[in-house]
């Protein structure tokens, strides 16, 4: 057996058959060829149907070679199959059901408890003075109650408003896609005032274009220079203003919102 490598040995298995371990549920053959990768996914073919599968790669463990001729690869996660991609698989609970003729089961009555129900206690009515008093209590509470509610909905119509004039004045930036890299960016808001470059443990490289008259700054990210693409807008305080779909599912908000300024 020979030592464990990491996902991105992949590669090599354009035309050697290799095993998910634990398989994938809902797919019957556990048999698949390697077919392309990005620097978030690994696409693979099922050997049987002849699907075409996005595994992202954070579920990718390590991979190994047994003694037969096929490769294992390890998975994270518990994976499944359904609408076309791979989820993590979620175990569900399942009720059991009430006997036949059973019903809810009735709450045990403490030896305290009384058999019967108590007597009703009677309430001494209140003088027509003390009843006029707590009305004007509770309409001096309900007055109050509305006033404050006001002032609340002032400021906050006020917030609101500032914000809309703070971010609706340049919102270029919602033409931007996925597929745009520095040439697309420049095409649709013109050249940077500022262009940075940061670099993930040499794996991922991130770009940051900054446009300070539009009050933004644009991000890509790549596995290489040439190759970064936009992943999404941060404004002036360095919080998510866009961000765009994944392949997998979601978006890119979350690594957005990770991703220190720089």
């Amino acid at each position: 057996m020979s030592s464990p490598s990491e996902p991105s040995s992949l590669e090599h298995l354009t035309t050697r058959p290799f095993s998910f371990y634990p398989p994938i549920l809902n797919l019957e053959h556990n048999e698949f060829l390697f077919r392309k990768a990005s620097w978030s996914e690994v696409q693979v073919v099922h050997c049987k149907s002849g699907k075409e599968i996005w595994i992202p790669r954070r579920f990718l463990g390590k991979v190994s070679e047994v003694a037969d001729p096929v490769v294992i690869v390890g998975l994270n996660k518990e994976l499944e199959y359904a609408g076309g991609a791979v989820w993590p698989y979620q175990r569900r609970v399942m009720e059991m059901p009430l006997a036949v003729g059973g019903g809810p089961p009735v709450a045990e009555r403490r030896p305290s408890e009384p058999s019967g129900a108590a007597p009703p206690v009677p309430i001494p009515s209140r003088s027509g003075a003390e009843t006029r008093i707590f009305r004007l209590i509770g309409i001096a509470l309900a007055a109050a109650i509305l006033l404050a509610l006001g002032v609340f909905r002032w400021f906050r119509t006020g917030e609101v408003q500032q914000h809309v004039e703070l971010t609706a004045k340049d919102q270029s930036y919602l033409e931007l896609t996925s597929h745009d890299g520095y040439a697309g960016v420049v095409a649709k808001l013109g050249p940077p005032v500022s262009d940075r470059w940061r670099s993930d443990s040499g794996e991922i490289q991130y770009r940051a274009l900054a446009y300070p008259q539009r009050k933004y700054t644009v991000v890509l990210m790549g596995s290489t220079r040439d190759g970064a693409q936009y992943i999404g807008t941060m404004d002036e305080k360095w919080k998510p203003l866009h961000s765009v779909d994944l392949r997998s599912g979601g978006t890119t908000a979350s690594l957005l919102r990770a991703l220190g300024q720089f």
